[in-house]
């Protein structure tokens, strides 16, 4: 079986996606890319059954290569990005994770960015856009999602949900994760206040320093 290993790690987060309550049902997608191939959950399966066989794999024109199920719907957004999108950093492009998390979808609706309510938001870039409304699967959703993901690494997808991308899964979805953690914090502000944000210089400023953040 090719792509066995990439595979596996599709399904494991695909199901973590679940456990962490940032999809339900079918919903929300996960690929990761290995030179010229894409292995990627499948359209209309329940995640908690899913198996390494089951995962698509495609080329990068999105034909199948092997597996025996439909890729996800949102194949063209997979695909364009890993076709046309640079890392601000210049990191490689190696895993897309699409969510459709609470806390994130509900502020798709309310605003154009994300509001910068912590500093966290640097994570993805110097703000969080919000890419304009399309149908899913569509090539105007890859193309919005390509307008709005120009210098970052994750957007909200206007009522819809969120996308990431990463070097590896790990990164993906670390960033899927830290950027429904600030929408849920500006929603609890909001609700109770007004909240005090974060000026587009600190922000900038984060973006600098966490080029130097960890152990690397």
């Amino acid at each position: 079986m090719i792509l066995e290993t990439e595979r596996a790690a599709v399904c494991a987060y695909a199901r973590r996606m679940v456990g962490d309550g940032l999809v339900v049902g079918t919903s929300g997608n996960v690929s990761v890319r290995a030179g010229d191939l894409v292995a990627v959950t499948p359209t209309g399966v329940a995640y908690s059954s899913l198996t390494p066989a089951d995962i698509a794999v495609v080329d990068l024109g999105g034909q199948v290569v092997d597996g025996s199920l439909k890729p996800t719907s949102e194949l063209p957004t997979h695909l364009s990005v890993y076709w046309d999108v640079r890392d601000p950093d210049g990191e490689p492009v190696t895993a897309v994770v699409h969510t459709h998390s609470p806390h994130a979808t509900a502020v798709s609706t309310l605003v154009r960015e994300v509001p910068p309510i912590h500093y966290i938001i640097a994570a993805i870039g110097p703000s969080v856009r919000v890419a304009r409304y399309a149908t899913y699967g569509t090539p105007e959703l890859a193309a919005a999602v390509l307008e709005a993901l120009e210098g970052r690494r994750g957007c909200l997808m206007a009522n819809h949900g969120t996308l990431t991308y990463g070097d590896g899964l790990e990164a993906a979805y670390h960033r899927a994760q830290q950027l429904e953690w600030a929408c849920r914090v500006w929603l609890l502000a909001q609700g109770a206040g007004q909240p005090s944000l974060l000026p587009p210089p600190e922000v900038a400023n984060v973006v600098e320093r966490l080029r130097g953040y960890g152990q690397g």
